[in-house]
């Protein structure tokens, strides 16, 4: 069996898009409402749903690798970043600076153009603190990059990728490739498809392939729309990671990639809807605290303010006394005072009863 880079045609790529054309036009559709209803929010509340997206996409693309950020560190390094809370502390994780360094930059110089230097400088954030890895260049061992699962001496290979001694000269037309492909490829999924496939293909790093290889998928996708995207393609991504893999997997087989691009452009519209709700669910916070700022005491307010960071998707689990107690840092009796007077005040609603009585929030 040979790889897509072991191939004769590598890597000139061959796709179909005819399956995916009622998708693509429902991608740009949905595009420009999403801009339309930005444009109707305050600057706050722009930044608010960006801040939320952007939260997302660090603390997912790490979830992807098997890497679990504190959002609440994400959050803070993020806004501090911003220059919207200078004061917050540095957390005292790297890796939640580092995949921030790399969210903002990503952000920040999306319209220019992708060089060796700007990968290099990407892998040296993300792997701050990381020990026995070689930052700031391509990886160099003699023995071959196999992509692995299983347990060891009992390992199965996914995928094996080029020789180290190959991926300058890949790398060098994989650049070329990114740089000229924003004027040739007009359909902005297609060409962030095939930028994630080409780019994990050759897996030029020792560590954190994955991560890069949606970071330039999000670049490819940012220039094509002549904007930062609001969505996060890895919280779509996480949602089913066994369908991600075996999408990579088969399409690193071959040079005809018609499947890879259908699944593709199917998790950046889900991603791109899950986008929506969250802008919608940004407005709905904005109103709710706006209507009910005055009937929270402080404690509730905390409680509440946590609940929110979890998104339309809700707080997992609902909240219940015990968990209230935790975040409000008081006692029992005071929790179950609380939660009582928020659903009297039909802050909240309670589903079920006695111990194992719950708590939704009503936005």
């Amino acid at each position: 069996m040979k790889y897509n880079w072991q191939q004769k045609d590598w890597p000139h790529f061959q796709y179909k898009t005819e399956a995916v054309e009622d998708v693509l036009y429902d991608f740009a559709k949905r595009t420009g409402r999403i801009s339309g209803v930005l444009d109707g929010f305050s600057e706050s509340e722009q930044t608010e749903a960006m801040i939320n997206l952007m939260v997302s996409e660090a603390i997912k693309t790490s979830e992807i690798e098997g890497e679990y950020l504190s959002r609440k560190d994400v959050m803070s390094s993020i806004r501090r970043n911003l220059g919207l809370n200078p004061e917050l502390p540095v957390s005292k994780d790297n890796r939640v600076e580092g995949i921030t360094d790399l969210m903002l930059a990503i952000r920040n110089h999306f319209t220019a153009p992708l060089t060796e230097e700007m990968l290099f400088d990407w892998y040296i954030m993300l792997m701050k603190g990381s020990k026995g890895i070689e930052i700031g260049q391509w990886r160099s061992h003699e023995e071959p990059m196999h992509i692995v699962s299983g347990a060891i001496s009992r390992e199965i290979v996914h995928f094996q990728a080029p020789p180290s001694n190959t991926v300058p000269s890949e790398m060098s037309e994989f650049i070329t490739w990114f740089n000229e492909s924003r004027n040739v490829i007009h359909k902005p999924i297609i060409r962030s498809a095939i930028a994630h496939l080409y780019f994990e293909s050759i897996h030029p790093f020792e560590d954190g392939n994955g991560r890069i290889g949606r970071a330039i998928a999000e670049k490819a996708l940012s220039q094509s729309i002549d904007r930062p995207v609001l969505f996060s393609l890895s919280k779509s991504i996480e949602s089913n990671k066994n369908d991600y893999y075996t999408a990579l997997k088969v399409a690193q087989r071959s040079n005809e990639i018609t499947d890879w691009i259908n699944y593709f452009v199917k998790t950046v519209l889900d991603a791109l809807i899950d986008a929506e709700n969250e802008i919608e669910f940004t407005l709905k916070k904005t109103k709710f605290f706006d209507q009910h700022k005055r009937d929270l005491n402080e404690r509730q307010q905390k409680v509440v303010r946590r609940m929110l960071e979890e998104g339309y998707q809700g707080f997992e689990g609902g909240m219940n006394a015990r968990k209230y107690v935790s975040i409000a840092s008081t006692s029992k009796a005071t929790a179950t005072r609380d939660l009582q007077d928020l659903v009297q005040k039909e802050i909240f609603t309670a589903i079920g009863g006695g111990r194992s009585t719950r708590y939704k929030l009503l936005v």
